[in-house]
């Protein structure tokens, strides 16, 4: 045991050699856990009264009542063959037993229950002397803190009395399962982190989520969501269980298998219940269970597999039969499944510490040996770094593009934004939100913080609107410790916390020292300044420095891969006139591109208009354009900014261009006396002299009109400018042009010039998104003109944009030329799972399937 470094530091502490076998076995082969609880109450007939107390469908009382009824399903499970059984605790929680009133009883009887199932394991050990495993229930409870049900941190407390109950009856692991909602999720994960550091002994902490039917857990959380969500807390195995049979959760597995880089569980229901009858009932054999965990075992490497409702004892047995080739002891390090982790992902020089080796320590994998009868060899998993929303993941690395972090909803950079605040009109706030998604934001920065405020209640405020009404993920933006907490304990999803510096040092009482704590409770990503004791480095060296210095303290220190960590090198004005402040633009830039070549998979950040404070917003919306590129081309990975104020290069003119270029890198030309002759700063002023943004929109407006229709029509779809587009849209089909032909002419044409411009570098994705948005616009108002084709009958195409995608621009422009030409076309929208796809082509007859993605 070494000394913790924050109150829930469980690095510290080890753990028993029992729970480190189980860990060994999850993480190496598959291990076997029992089946349903409740379906196996109901076979007994048990009296409300005496056996309940009264409590109609409280299984935990029974753990005092009748641990002869539990002690005897925990026995009929292990006689299937099986390795560990859970606990009759699922709801022994505040929650739950809050209901009935006697939620002064969590501990007793979360820790009856475990000691039941303990000594139950004990006696089946004593037949035949294998190890057999109990894992702690941990239930969800009836309360969402999401929807404002309680509080995240009462939550956690009232867990941790949860966990410590199962420590202390005997539990190897904890299972925290069915979970609906992932703030509570993390709520109950950080009581199992709490109670660990309480009594000093480290059990592995399981996770399983439930995903509904609709492909989403009950908050509409998708599981790349949860797993971005709970993976950087320190579980060690995650999964899903309940509410579907093993069908509907295969390609919720396959993203696990993909991405996760711990153990995945598995813990069906027996089927989709069938109402008959008699009532409902869980039509899946037994046979079929196993069937299906044998396929996904193989598949996806599943470390830890059992039952969810409606399974009994006769559906493990089936599942140790089948499965018992997959459960061979690991022996001389050759394993049942192994895992492999990219290189290119976790690769990270001996600078900053090697993340595979952090990797292999923690997570345990194992060498490249598989056995005769293995799971799909290899499971090479793709480390997706990124945060979360409630309901989706975002890559921090964006194809061709940088992360847009919306600033806007900043009190310290949007005046609208603050004076929303300031006069308590929250919903104002969130339409601003909504404004920032709209052009293209990946991220929301949120900033509270203002004099006189209370930043606490600010953010309470502000968040917990966020974190539900906007799907984007968020930056928490503070200074202030105790802001940054409060915005925490209302986020479901990932955030980023915004800033971790060295302003007053790196004690435990300085804000790096208090934030850090919060950064590891939460699993967040983290902002780091590249600011010390002497203040804001300006020059490139100071702020490789003092990067260097973070990284390797968050990395070494206190366990956050080098992936999570986004470095702001930190950009001053250049436009002062000032001659210290002529290079800051140059040194930020050559910062970001030794800080990268450094430390392989950092990422980077900017608050990008600070670079062109000083002039005019005419001019600043060019600067900060063009500095904005080049701090891109240096390997700059997000930028905080307003995307709606981002034009693309190659849409500024050649002259507005080439000055902030010049401007950027201080390119200023001297005689042979050293005079100057041509100063970019000068040149500039005098160019946007007495120019507004108004003045810009009218020029731009007055060179489009010039050109002729069809050219009008490809520039409007290049630049995104869809103010008149119907206007010209009437004038060319007044022309003479078809729907059609305006489509493949001009339309896209323009939309081919934006895929060259994007391909190259030279246009980001939001403006790529605004110019599907008006391609998109267009097809809409040209379909009700197009010539339909006289034949019918020439096939049917079932199309659409698969999961984890929503573009869908392209698709439909595809669905509506085909039905204009006497083809049948099913259009199954965006966000569809493979087994929905290939459900509507076998029920259309469909010729062929197509997919966006």
């Amino acid at each position: 045991m070494s000394h913790p470094r924050h109150p829930l530091d469980i690095e510290a502490f080890d753990r028993p050699a029992r729970s480190q076998a189980l860990l060994d076995a999850v993480q190496s082969r598959v291990v076997i856990a029992d089946g349903a609880m409740g379906t196996m109450l109901q076979q007994h007939d048990l009296s409300i009264d005496t056996d309940f107390q009264g409590l109609e469908g409280c299984n935990e009382i029974l753990n005092v009542t009748r641990p002869d009824v539990i002690s005897g399903i925990h026995d009929a499970y292990f006689a299937t063959g099986i390795d560990a059984v859970e606990t009759n605790t699922f709801g022994a929680n505040w929650s739950n037993l809050s209901d009935y009133g006697i939620d002064d009883r969590i501990h007793e009887l979360a820790q009856r229950g475990a000691r039941i199932a303990r000594d139950s394991a004990e006696a089946a050990e004593a037949v035949d002397g294998r190890v057999r495993w109990v894992l702690g229930s941990m239930g969800p409870g009836t309360k969402l803190p999401s929807l404002g049900h309680t509080t995240y941190d009462h939550l956690k407390q009232t867990f941790a009395l949860q966990a410590e109950g199962l420590i202390d009856g005997g539990a190897d692991a904890f299972l925290v399962e069915t979970s609906q909602d992932l703030l509570q999720t993390k709520a109950a994960v950080n009581g199992c982190r709490q109670a660990i550091v309480a009594r000093g002994i480290r059990l592995p902490i399981f996770v399983e989520v439930t995903v509904e039917t609709t492909g989403t857990m009950l908050m509409g959380s998708e599981i790349g969501a949860a797993l971005t969500a709970l993976e950087p807390l320190g579980v060690d195995a995650i999964g899903l269980n309940c509410a579907t049979g093993p069908a509907e959760m295969s390609e919720h597995l396959r993203h696990l298998s993909k991405h996760s880089t711990v153990p995945i569980a598995c813990m069906p229901n027996a089927g989709l219940p069938v109402l008959g009858a008699n009532g409902a009932h869980y039509p899946l054999t037994p046979v079929e269970l196993a069937t299906a965990h044998e396929q996904f075992v193989r598949e996806f490497g599943l470390g830890l597999v059992g039952g969810c409702c409606g399974t009994t004892p006769e559906h493990l047995a089936a599942v140790v039969e089948r499965l018992e080739p997959y459960r061979a002891e690991v022996a001389e390090g050759v394993s049942s499944r192994s895992l492999a982790l990219p290189r290119s992902t976790t690769g990270v020089d001996e600078v900053s510490g090697s993340l595979s080796e952090r990797s292999e320590s923690k997570r345990g994998e194992v060498a490249d040996g598989v056995s005769s009868r293995s799971r799909s060899t290899t499971r090479v998993v793709e480390v997706d770094a990124g945060v979360a929303s409630l309901y989706q993941h975002v890559s921090f690395d964006q194809d061709a593009s940088y992360l847009a972090i919306g600033e806007r909803t900043n009190a310290n950079g949007s005046k609208a934004f603050r004076e929303a605040m300031l006069e308590e009109r929250w919903d104002d706030c969130v339409e601003i939100a909504r404004n920032q998604i709209r052009v293209g934001a990946h991220l929301l920065d949120v900033c509270v913080d203002y004099v006189g405020r209370d930043g606490v209640a600010d953010i309470r405020e502000v968040v917990s609107r966020f974190a539900s009404q906007s799907t984007l993920p968020l930056v928490i933006d503070s200074t202030e410790p105790p802001v940054i907490q409060a915005g925490l304990e209302l986020i479901g999803g990932r955030p980023v916390v915004n800033s971790v510096n060295y302003e007053d040092g790196d004690g435990p009482d300085s804000r790096f020292g208090r934030i850090m704590p919060l950064v590891k409770e939460h699993g967040t990503a983290v902002v780091a300044l590249t600011i010390d004791e002497q203040g804001q480095a300006r020059t490139t060296e100071g702020k490789v420095e003092i990067a260097s210095r973070l990284i390797d303290s968050l990395v070494g220190e206190w366990g956050m891969r080098v992936e999570d960590i986004i470095v702001d090198c930190l950009t001053f004005p250049i436009a002062t006139g000032q001659e210290e402040t002529r290079r800051d633009g140059i040194e930020t830039i050559e910062a970001i591109r030794r800080i990268t070549q450094k430390y392989p998979g950092i990422h980077t950040t900017l608050g990008v208009s600070n670079v062109s404070f000083g002039l005019n917003p005419a001019a600043r919306i060019v600067l900060n354009s063009v500095f904005l590129h080049e701090a891109t081309e240096a390997g700059l990975s997000s930028g905080i900014i307003d995307a709606a104020k981002i034009v693309p290069l190659a849409s500024l003119p050649e002259e507005q261009r080439k000055v902030a270029l010049d401007l950027v890198w201080d390119r200023r030309e001297y005689d042979a006396d050293g005079a100057v002759t041509y100063d970019p700063l000068s040149t500039m002023l005098d160019l946007f002299a007495g120019v507004d943004t108004a003045a810009l929109r009218d020029q731009r407006a007055a060179e489009l009109a010039a050109l002729p229709v069809g050219e009008r029509l490809q520039r409007r779809i290049i630049d995104g400018e869809g103010k008149g587009l119907e206007a010209d849209l009437d004038l060319a089909r007044g022309e003479g042009m078809t729907a059609l032909g305006i489509i493949n002419d001009h339309l896209l044409e323009g939309m081919k010039v934006v895929g060259e411009r994007f391909g190259a570098g030279e246009m980001q994705l939001p403006f790529v998104l605004q110019s599907a948005e008006v391609m998109k616009n267009a097809v809409a108002l040209l379909e009700p003109h197009m010539e339909k084709s006289e034949s019918s009958g020439k096939g049917t195409m079932v199309i659409a944009t698969v999961r984890g995608d929503v573009h869908d621009i392209g698709k439909n422009l595809v669905d509506i030329i085909l039905t204009n030409n006497g083809y049948r076309v099913i259009n199954l929208g965006i966000k569809q799972p493979i087994a929905d796809i290939i459900a509507a082509a076998e029920e259309h007859d469909a010729d062929v399937i197509g997919m966006s993605g």
